[in-house]
This record gives structure tokens, C-alpha cells and sequence, in this order.
């Protein structure tokens, strides 16, 4: 019995040692685990806030090539509110989804910088729906338009806990006449 005794604060150690050695081990599983579900939804949300950006950007394009047809804007292409009518359909059919997401997983800083952005784009188009013909106060709608959008990176930016970015507002120069 005196054997056993006599080793018995050598298999206490083990004991006590593997105990710890399995604690360590699970403690530092969980917290990876809690890290990798960290990023997974830091990811979702990511692209849940591209695939808004990307689906109000197509009704804002397709804003500009209409305003264009009434000889409010620029672009570059023009395109009738007739011929355009079905890409509205889409880009509006594309947006819900996505808005639907955005709720589900947005911070509410950024949900609301979006709601903020899609009623300024609901705005132009019924300000093209009307059929106006005024420069000036398309005008007002575009900076509206990027005010919005760049108010809505920027809560992405926060929530994501990314450095600041570029306002994606582009000073094109004039073209030279020859």
C-alpha cells in the first residue's frame, strides 16, 4: 500500500494535468470557433451590403440614361422611359430582395443610410416619371443621389470597422475640342 501511496502525487499530477490540458484545449476551440462565426457573418454582411449597393446602382444608371432621354443628363446613352420600363421592372424586382436581406442582417445605422439612399432614387424616378424636362433640378436629385450613397459606405465602412474610403463622386474634365 505504501507504493501506492508513495505514487499516488505523481498520478494526482496527471490527473490535474490532463484536466487542465483538456480545458486549455477546449477554451481555445471555442474561442476560435466564436472568431470563424465572427467573420463568416462579417462576411454575409459584407456582401448583403454589396448586392444593395450593386441593385440600387442599376436603378440609378438606368435613372441617368432615361433623365438623358429628356435632356436632363448627360449620359452618354439615352434611353426611353418606353424601352426602358422592363430594366425598371428588374432593377425594382432585384431591389426588394436584396432590402429584404439588408434588414435581416444590417446593423441599423446602415439600414437606415439605405432607406435614406432608396428614397432619393425612388425621388428621380418619379421625378422621371412626370416627364420633367429641368437640368437644374436634376441636378438637385443627382447630389441628393450621392450625398445618400455616400452616407450609406460610409455606415458599411463603420459597421465593418473598414478604414475610411473614396466619396466615388468622379470629376471627369471636359473634353478638349480640336
Amino acid at each position: 500500500m505504501s507504493a501506492f501511496i508513495q505514487q499516488l502525487p505523481a498520478l494526482i499530477g496527471v490527473v490535474v494535468g490532463a484536466l487542465g490540458s483538456y480545458l486549455a484545449v477546449m477554451r481555445a476551440d471555442r474561442a476560435r470557433f466564436h472568431r470563424e462565426q465572427a467573420a463568416r457573418w462579417e462576411e454575409r454582411r459584407l456582401t448583403t451590403y454589396a448586392d444593395y449597393a450593386r441593385s440600387l446602382k442599376k436603378s440609378v444608371t438606368l435613372a441617368y440614361r432615361i433623365a438623358a432621354h429628356f435632356g436632363n443628363d448627360p449620359h452618354p446613352h439615352p434611353l426611353s422611359p418606353e424601352a426602358a420600363a422592363p430594366h425598371l421592372a428588374d432593377a425594382a424586382d432585384g431591389r426588394d430582395p436584396a432590402g429584404e436581406a439588408l434588414l435581416m442582417l444590417g446593423s441599423p445605422d446602415v439600414v437606415e443610410a439605405a432607406r435614406a439612399w432608396v428614397v432619393v432614387v425612388m425621388d428621380m424616378e418619379q421625378f422621371l416619371r412626370a416627364e420633367t424636362r429641368s437640368p437644374e433640378a436634376w441636378s438637385v436629385l443627382l447630389e441628393r443621389q450621392r450625398a445618400a450613397r455616400e452616407k450609406y459606405y460610409a455606415a458599411v465602412r463603420r459597421d465593418l470597422a473598414l478604414p475610411p474610403g473614396h466619396s466615388g463622386h468622379w470629376q471627369l474634365s471636359a473634353s478638349p475640342t480640336p
